[in-house]
């Protein structure tokens, strides 16, 4: 099947499902009933049944992910991922395709640092179909040699696309300085040198060692009673192995800042990323850091990066900074694009900003309007099946209680101001990492410069 008949397939099927999500958006959906769902055949799930309308979403993920790989071949589960529904069991590619298709089946899989994840959603009347897709593909993926051939050129296209953009170089820049060679510091969509490497063998591998039901976690939102899905979950995972065989992955800390990396690229405008250690999600402090954080760069428009570097000072167009938690590490991470000239203005701005709120931490009107927004969102950020599916497989995954929608507001509210400031400090007061990415100082002063021949190809970031 050529890559734009899938692609106008894959339009098509997602606007169908696009129509069904919208009929689901409803603002009560976030404060349904939650269930704690076990299978005859042992399987857990979190479900909430709701019959507004016939569709279905399902969200289920299996521990390990891209720190599963062999560390010289980063890229083996994305390949996974990218393969496993390029046809199963007796189905070929196109067959598969074509029963996800006809159906209006949506089916993805996609690997992070701690998980492999998958995602599906359908309308109620195509459930079993659904779900047997699902279990052929998770336990009899056929990884024929044209598929994976031409699935490989595809990612080692985007890579190569990618070797060139200030972005993607920056992220990986940022997290092997952060990381070095622990898996969290290597590049989890493989690199060049890596995916040529990986072989059929090593994915059947991988799918053998990481695909088991000891790791796996799932939540289920949608137009289905809770003795159906029992089955429909038994039949879907029932045949998976029962004990994963994942290497073990140590804990780590990221680097202390500060530390500042230039990757030289000539490009028009530098990238600018910076961060640090962050906090686990289950550290006490979390939440304190959670709500801080809003104030000083996850607020967008009234954040107080965006203030500084954007209003006031017109460095930049935008500004972003987040947490980051992992299952063995968290960083706090930020980003924004600046012309090359004024790259070192840009950072200035930053490195202040971060000090001043790890000195002073943030006003009482700043906490109260942080708290007052990240409460009202809460609903706004889980107003369709799909987003509720997605919310609580997070939550297992983070090993949160079941009933954490209806705690979380009032843990939010039970924050100080004494908390955030002293969380501010804890998180900011060593500084930044920062990698930047763009022009040499030399030719940011002189951008009509003319490079000349013979010089050296910008540094690759792997």
């Amino acid at each position: 099947m050529s890559i734009a008949r899938q692609s106008m397939k894959r339009f098509a099927l997602a606007a169908t499902i696009a129509v069904a999500a919208a009929w689901s958006a409803t603002p009560g959906l976030a404060a349904a009933k939650i269930q704690k769902l076990v299978t005859p055949g042992g399987i857990q799930a979190w479900f909430v049944q709701d019959a507004t309308v016939p569709l279905i979403s399902m969200e289920y993920s299996f521990g390990g992910g891209a720190t599963q790989d062999p560390a010289d071949k980063p890229g083996v589960g994305h390949m996974v991922a990218n393969l496993i529904d390029e046809g199963s069991g007796d189905m070929d590619s196109a067959t598969f395709h074509e029963r996800m298709d006809r159906r209006a089946i949506q089916l993805s899989f996609n690997v992070t640092r701690d998980y492999f994840r998958g995602s599906l959603r359908m309308l109620k009347e195509n459930r079993d179909e659904a779900f047997g897709l699902v279990r052929t593909a998770l336990t009899a993926p056929r990884f024929e040699g044209k598929d994976v051939e031409r699935i490989r050129a595809q990612l080692i296209s985007t890579l190569r696309r990618q070797s060139l953009d200030p972005n993607t170089m920056a992220t990986r820049k940022f997290l092997e300085v952060a990381f070095g060679d622990h898996p969290y510091g290597r590049p989890s969509t493989g690199t060049l040198e890596s995916l040529p490497k990986v072989t059929v063998d090593d994915m059947k591998a991988y799918v053998g060692r990481v695909l088991a039901k000891d790791t796996l976690n799932i939540a289920v939102v949608g137009d289905v009673d809770a003795a159906t899905l029992a089955k429909l979950l038994d039949d879907t995972f029932g045949s998976l192995p029962a004990k994963a065989q994942l290497a073990p992955v140590a804990d780590i800390v990221a680097a202390k800042p500060p530390q500042r990396s230039f990757v030289p690229l000539d490009v028009p405008q530098t990238v600018v990323m910076f961060g640090g250690p962050g906090l686990k999600r289950h550290d006490p402090d979390f939440m304190a850091a959670y709500v801080v954080n809003h104030i000083l760069g996850g607020g967008s428009l009234s954040s107080r990066l965006y203030r500084e570097v954007r209003e006031k000072r017109g460095l930049a167009y935008s500004i972003y900074e987040s947490l980051l938690w992992m299952e063995r590490s968290a960083l706090f991470t930020g980003a924004t694009g600046t012309r090359a000239d004024r790259a070192t203005q840009t950072i200035d701005a930053i490195d202040a900003e971060v000090k001043r709120i790890a000195d002073e931490g943030p006003t009482q009107q700043e906490l109260d309007e942080a708290k007052s927004y990240l409460k009202g969102s809460q609903m706004l950020s889980l107003d369709t099946s799909a987003k509720l599916a997605q919310a609580l497989l997070q939550y297992q995954n983070d090993g949160l209680p079941i009933d954490y929608i209806d705690k979380r507001n009032a843990i939010v509210d039970a924050v100080t101001l004494d908390d955030a400031k002293r969380v501010a400090r804890r998180l900011w007061s060593d500084g930044l990492l920062t990698v930047v990415v763009g022009r040499t100082p030399q030719a940011a002063a002189e951008p009509g410069a003319v490079k000349p021949a013979g010089a050296p190809p910008p540094a690759r970031a792997n």
